[in-house]
């Protein structure tokens, strides 16, 4: 059972069922620093993959 974390060129295969969270921080990636779109929606960190589910991660930038 996975899901698929998709950052640029990279893809990320992740057990369904965790949080959104708990997928990002287990490979090394840090939750704040990315915006999550599922099925042309964005979701929240806390969101629970599903089977089969295709998330696309959008870096977040930020300057001053």
């Amino acid at each position: 059972m996975s899901a698929v974390l998709i950052l640029r060129n990279l893809e990320y295969n992740v057990r369904s069922g965790m949080t959104l969270r708990d997928a990002l921080l287990r490979n090394d990636l840090q939750p704040e620093a990315y915006l999550a779109i599922r099925d042309g929606t964005m979701i929240t960190d806390d969101e629970i993959l599903r089977e089969g589910d295709q998330v696309k991660l959008i870096a977040v930038i930020s300057g001053g």
